[in-house]
Formats: structure tokens, sequence, C-alpha cells
């Protein structure tokens, strides 16, 4: 005991010595600060207008990240549509996720609403008491669905705001939601492909509408289940801002400033009103400046040509068109450039005046949305490019742009690090001032109206070079690596370029912007591949490491692997199959189902989502993943003959599963491949003896290594596994090498080292590419690794002196301690509770 208590007062003499006197604490901040003043202020209280109002784009309306928008105000904030990857823009970007109380939602498509489940489990993590969905009556049945692997939404109250309801009012401004239904039903629907944003269940729900009953004015509702035919605008518009009191004017005017009497004098002149004092009769523009008048802005979505004349034609915004009680100030426009086109729809752009902004959010905008991925894989590519390739991008198409607000069309750019492929195409050209979406573009509505574009992300490969080369000993230990890789013996199996490993999400829980949830893609051969688990964001994962090739990519996937329900592994799995139907689609070739090995239980998701917001089973051939454990018999002959294919499809002679260490109908798997390697993937787990003896001699390992060594009660706590953990289970398992991958998100960059690795064990990223003949290089990496992110690094292990010394200090007090039921808690979960808990120091158990 003395010993401790001496190591205990040397730390803190030494901390003392080098770091002076210490400082006090700060307070933790509150993230809900702003609903308490709110509810502070009562509902009487009624605002004199926001004097800050801005709209910025999250998401540029692009293939890998969907069209988002965010709107600012020093009273609320609001999103209008939630696709995958918004969560991890906003993350980035550092737009605030807590003061979200107003989501909006155009349509009920997995491209409106796929990252909507990540956000709400986030969400109700901050502590956020209450969150409101606005948009298509689908919404109530999709958090209906989403419940069925979030479990119960407790701590959040959600509630869903029909088309159908009243405007709703805040403190900024009032939202009417503006319902609009195609024209084309009852089979009229066209059978066009797009290349932009297509949307499945437009052919598939063709003349199904046989539920539809006709309300008045022309307007028909579904009665119940989906509706591809309805989508939701959003006529927004601020309220009016009273002028400022002008207190030097006023003092001037001899007016009692400083004493209560002022008061009634204030309200009555930012009200407009004359007032007399002292028998002088004094008008409001003398002591107050003009109110700021209300104005208003549009979100609309037109994904087809369909919605067009209903647009045009719809009364809401016809009120809003030419002289109007608040002039719209900007129109967002959410279209895929044959909807711009088309001669209809601009006139209808025209009718709202020169006055008028238009904002185009659509495949079309040239934008880079994840910077932080770029940057960190253009550094990574200097110390191995073929492991670490560059990042691609999709063939953005630079459009002409006309109107007096349009930037020109930017230049071909080629840049080491990063692949922008740009052409040219003539696109819609437009009489009314028009500005693509870029990502964080701003357009200000208050205090003066304006494009600002000083948030606009700038990717430039060459200053992350420098300042990866500035790093002390990085480029020494990178030669260094390289020549102990050309000194070392040539790799038996380099001529092998299959089957190769894409790491697509090595991160657990959210994504973040540096990894991303979980997904690995195999690429069996050069036509076949699979993927282990698909977390939010995969598709855009794809799109980021392949660019143009992504369709090709996709119409190579054989199989899908869901190792158990949490929503960090299995998210992303609905856009991957309504974007691999368009893929197929491009490419000429039939779209078959796909082959989806996963716990029963994802069916249930699977079908409420189909039944209640767009048709997706079509797409899917389900494999219960108890059906492939060892020594199983499997009694259903239509399982029987979907295993068969995939063992066929996939070349591979097992595909076994076994029950592993996490949460219940957790499965990790073996994939034996008729050329006689084997790949063994954890899943999520602690320790796992089923999944040692099913792994047996294995070629390579994937295993999860959520936590640090020091933290096994942690692990234990959140069932995962350790590094030192997952190492064992190889060593054990008797694999060829073990990548270890699924690391917390508090090693954003790289996890902290254990003293057991060693020649047999790499660290996965986001976009690192392997091949086993890539085994005894990846090793050597580390030393040019611990130099990159020396600082990081440095970092954790300070985080980890100072958990030894509240260990060390939950150690004395244990001891002090005579007797008591606090004694048999361990100190590591005392240390733990001493110290200051994030929203996201737990894992979201949904997740």
């Amino acid at each position: 005991m003395w010993a401790l208590r001496s190591v205990l007062l040397r730390s803190a003499a030494g901390r003392t010595m080098s770091q002076g006197p210490a400082r006090r604490p700060r307070p933790p901040k509150d993230p809900l600060r702003h609903l308490r003043t709110r509810e502070k202020r009562g509902p009487a209280w009624e605002p004199g207008g926001p004097n800050t109002v801005y709209l910025q784009v999250v998401a540029a309306g692009g293939r890998d990240a969907g069209a988002a928008l965010y709107v600012f105000s020093e009273y609320n904030r609001y999103l209008f549509n939630c696709g995958e990857g918004v969560q991890r823009l906003m993350q980035e970007h550092k737009l605030k996720v807590s003061r979200l109380d107003n989501i909006f939602l155009t349509r009920m498509h997995w491209s409106n609403v796929g990252g909507l489940c990540g956000m709400i489990l986030t969400l109700k993590e901050t502590g956020l008491p209450k969150c409101v969905l606005s948009g298509p009556p689908q919404l109530e049945k999709y958090l209906e669905a989403i419940k069925i692997f979030s479990g119960p939404l407790k701590g959040i109250d959600l509630a869903v705001r029909p088309h159908s309801a009243p405007e709703y009012k805040d403190e900024t401004m009032t939202v009417f939601q503006v319902p609009i239904y195609s024209e084309q039903r009852r089979g009229k629907q066209q059978l066009s492909l797009s290349p932009e944003r297509l949307s499945p269940e437009r052919s598939s729900d063709a003349g199904a509408t046989d539920t539809e009953q006709h309300l008045p004015d022309g307007v028909s509702q579904r009665r119940s289940g989906r509706d591809p035919s309805l989508v939701v605008a959003f006529v927004c518009k601020l309220h009016l801002k009273k002028g400022n009191f002008l207190v030097l004017r006023a003092k001037e005017l001899g007016l009692p400033v400083g004493t209560a009497a002022i008061a009634p004098i204030i309200a009555a002149v930012k009200d407009g009103k004359s007032v007399t004092y002292e028998g002088k009769e004094i008008l409001p523009e003398e002591i107050c400046t003009p109110p700021d008048p209300s104005l208003a802005f549009v979100v609309v979505e037109c994904p087809d040509e369909g919605f067009i004349l209903p647009i045009c034609e719809n009364a809401a915004f016809q009120r809003h068109q030419g002289k109007a009680d608040a002039p719209v100030a900007l129109v967002v426009h959410m279209a895929p450039e044959r909807v711009l086109a088309d001669s209809r729809y601009q006139q209808w752009m025209q009718r709202f005046g020169p006055d008028t902004q238009h904002l185009i959010l659509n495949e079309n905008c040239t934008s880079v949305h994840n910077l932080r991925s770029h940057k960190i894989q253009t550094q990574l590519n200097l110390i191995h490019p073929d492991i670490f390739p560059p990042l691609a991008s999709l063939h953005c198409k630079v459009v002409s742009q006309h109107g007096p607000c349009c930037p020109g069309p930017s230049p071909f750019l080629s840049l080491h690090g990063v692949c922008f492929c740009l052409f040219q195409e003539e696109g819609a050209a437009f009489t009314v001032p028009t500005v693509r979406g870029e990502c964080l573009l701003k357009y200000q509505l208050r205090p003066r109206r304006e494009w600002q574009r000083d948030a606009l992300i700038t990717c430039n490969p060459d200053e992350f070079i420098a300042e990866a080369l500035e790093i002390p000993n990085f480029q020494e230990s990178v030669q260094e690596c390289r020549k102990t890789a050309q000194d070392g013996p040539a790799p038996a199996e380099k001529n092998s370029q299959y089957p190769e490993i894409i790491f697509l999400g090595t991160g657990s829980a959210i994504p973040m912007k540096i990894r991303n949830v979980s997904s690995t893609l195999i690429n069996i051969s050069s036509d076949k591949s699979l993927l282990l688990d698909c977390g939010e964001g995969t598709f855009g994962q794809l799109c980021r490491h392949y660019g143009e090739d992504v369709d090709r990519v996709l119409s190579t996937l054989a199989a899908v692997f869901v190792s158990h329900l949490h929503a960090d592994h299995h998210t992303g799995l609905l856009n991957i199959l309504l974007q691999r139907e368009r893929a197929l689609a491009s490419l000429g070739r039939p779209c078959h189902p796909l082959l989806v090995v996963a716990p029963t239980q994802l069916r249930p998701w699977l079908q409420q989502y189909h039944n209640q917001c767009q048709r997706v089973l079509h797409h899917v051939c389900m494999i219960p993943a108890k059906c492939l454990q060892k020594g199983t018999e499997v009694s259903n002959p239509e399982v029987e003959r979907l295993i068969s294919l995939l063992l066929g499809t996939c070349d591979l002679d097992e595909f076994q599963t076994c029950l592993v260490r996490h949460c219940k109908h957790a499965f990790g798997c073996a994939l034996v491949h008729t050329s006689g390697w084997k790949l063994v993937y954890s899943g999520d787990t602690m320790p796992c003896e089923a999944l040692v003896q099913m792994g047996k001699d294995a070629t390579l390992l994937i295993h999860e290594a959520t936590l640090e060594d020091g933290l096994e009660e942690e692990a234990v706590e959140k069932t995962h596994s350790t590094t030192s953990q997952a190492i064992g289970v190889g060593m054990r398992m008797n694999a060829d090498f073990i990548m270890l991958n699924h690391f917390s998100q508090r090693y954003a960059k790289i996890p902290l080292f254990s003293p057991d690795f060693n020649d047999k064990v790499g660290i996965a990223f986001d976009h690192m590419k392997v091949c086993f003949g890539d085994f005894p290089t990846v090793p050597k990496l580390t030393a040019p690794l611990k130099a990159l992110f020396a600082c990081d690094i440095e970092e954790m292990e300070e985080r980890r002196e100072k958990r030894a010394l509240r260990l060390v200090r939950a150690a004395l007090l244990s001891g002090e301690r005579e007797g008591g039921p606090e004694d048999s808690e361990s100190p590591q979960k005392r240390a733990r509770a001493e110290q200051p808990q994030s929203p996201h120091s737990k894992k979201v158990r949904a997740q």
C-alpha cells in the first residue's frame, strides 16, 4: 500500500513541477443549454425575428452523398433530408447535431432517409428530449421499422408532423408543407432509367394505385403503405425582424434612456407606433431602424418529369410568385438535369422574378465532401502507394452556368493523391440567377442577402503532402521501410492479385470523419466479390475508392454477409441494393437478387420498410446465418438451393458461420476458397473459442480490436475485444496473418500499439487494399505510421497514463476503506466513474 501511495505522490509531484499550479477544471458543456433557455422564456415570449439566418449545403446532391441542407438561426437549427453519410459530414464540418430538433424530408426514398436511423440514435445519445420529423406520412412506419433493430428509442420523444398538418411555427420561421403528387400514376409512369438518382420503385410500383382515394381539388392520397407518387415541398417564411432602438438618438431627443419609463417607448416604436413624450410626438423612424421584412425560401424536390406539371400548377407556389407579402429570396431545387432543362420547369423558375436566387443540388454538382478522408489517404499513399491507393471520384459533370451569380465551370483537375476526373457537358441553361451546390456553400438571408463561399472546402493534395513531409522522422522512416521491403525475400504469393481485401469502414459505433463504420469488400476474382458487413455509407466509400468504376464493382457483387443487427453493420445494405440495380441497368445486365447471409431478424426490418416505404425485397435472397453453422441440417429446399448458389457463385468450398460473444444473434464467418485459402471474419465479439475452432489454420483473420489494452473490463461491458485479445485469438487459431479493425472512434487515426504486435499483425485503415502477398510488407509499415501519427499516439499515451493514475488512486481509496459494499467494486470501474462522460463515451448499444 505504501508503495502505491509513493507512486501516486511522485506522479502528482512530477505533474506539479512540470505544469505549475493545477488549473481549475472547466465545467462540463451543456449541449442542451438552448432548450433550457427556451423553457425560461416561457410560452408567451415572442422573438423580434432572428438576426442571423443562413442556409448551408451539407451534401451537394452527388451520387455518393445525396442532397442535404442545414439551416441556421440563433434560435433554431434545421436539417432538410438526411441520406447516408450526412451525420458523418456534419461531424467533420462541425455542424452541431445536438441542436437539431426539426428534420424535414422531401420524400420517402432511401437517398433522403438513409442516414436518419443513425442520426436519431446520435440525437438520443446527446440527450435531446424531442425531435420532430416532417414530410411524407410513411415516416411513422419508418420509425416503427427501425425499432426492430434499434430497440425502444427511450429517452427521446420522436414525433411525426405529416404533410397534412397545419403550418409549423417557432422562434425563427413558419414552415408550410406542400404535398405534390405525380401526374404519372395508374400505370402511366415512364419506365425510363435515369442516370441520376434512379428510383427503382418508379417502374416496379407503376399501376399499383388501387388503394388511392380521391380528395377535393384533384388531390389523391394513399390510404396506407408506400407512395412513390408523393413528394413534400417546404415553404419557409422568416418572421419579421423588428428594428433596432437607436439609444444615442433617443438621448438627444431627451427620452428617459436608462430608466424603467423607456421600456414601453421601445416596445411601441419597434411595433411601428408613434409615441408622445412631454408633449412632443416622436415618430418610430426617428429612434428606430426600419424593420427587416419577412423573407421566404423554398425547398422542392422534383425527382422526375411526372412532378413538373403538378409543381407548376400548385397554388401554394403561385402565391409566392410575383408580388408576395414575403418575397422568395431562394429556391432550392433537388432535381436531375433533365427536369431542370424542361421548358415548363424553367418557366416556373422564372415566375419567382429576377430577385430570387436558385440553388441546384444534383449529381452534376462538383464538390469534395469528405476532406479528411482525402487528406489522410494522400498522406498514407506516401508510405505505400499500392496498399494505400489514392482516392478517386465519380465523373463530376461540369455544366455551363448562366446568370449573374454563377461562377464559371471548374477546370480539369488531376492532382497526385486525389484524382478528380472532370469533363465538360452542356447542361441546362438558365435565365435566372442560379448557383450549383458545393459542400458548405452558404446563402445568408439575414442580416444581408448574399452568397458566402468562405467555408468552401479546398482540397489541395500538395498541402497534405507538404504537411506530412515536415513531420519529424517521417521521410526517414518511409525510406527505411522501402529499403527493408526491397532487401527482404520476394513474397511467394505476390504474383496473385486475388483475393483482394478492401477495407471500406474500420471504425465502430458511428461514422466519423476519418473512419467510417464496418464494411469490408472481398474481391474473390476480377468478376466476383462479396461484402463483409455493410454499415451506413458503404456505397459512398465505394464511390470514393473506385470512382467511375463503381458500377462495374457493384455488378460483380455476389453476396453480403451481415454479422449482426447493430446499425453500424447493416444500414448501408439498402443503398447497396438500390445502387446495384442502377449499376446493372447502366451496364445492360439483368438484375438478379443479391444473396444476403444474415441473422433471420434482418428480414422483419426489410419486410416492413418494403411494405411501408419503398420496394426492396425483390432485390434480396436471404440465407439465414444459422443455417451455415457446422453440423446444422437444412430442411428447407429453397435455402439449400441458395447455399449451393452462394458456394458456386463465389467459388467457395465452404461458407461457415458460428455464434460469437457479442449481442444475441451475432455471427462470425469463415470462407474456404476452392484454391485453398481461408479467410475468417470475427464480426463484433469478445474472444470466442467457437471462432478459434472454426478458423483453424486460416490464411487471414480479420478481427475486431475495438479497445486498447488495459480496458479489458470496458471491453467485457461492451462485449468487444482489446488489441492483445484479438491478436491472441489469431495466434490460437494459427492464422497466417491478422488484420485488426473496428476501432473505437476514440482512436480516430490510429490505435495504440500493443506489445503483442509482431510480423503477423497489421492495422486496417479505410480504403486500405491488401492481398495475401502483402502480408510480409504490412508489419513493416508500422514505423512510418508511428511517425506520421506521432502526435496522436502521444496524446493517447498521455490519456492512458492519466487513467493509470486514476486506477492507483482508486486502489488507494479502496485499501483505506474498512469493509462496505464499495470494496467489491473494481478500481478500474471506479476510475472510469470519476472521469467526465461525453455523449459518445459509451458505444451506442443499438450500433
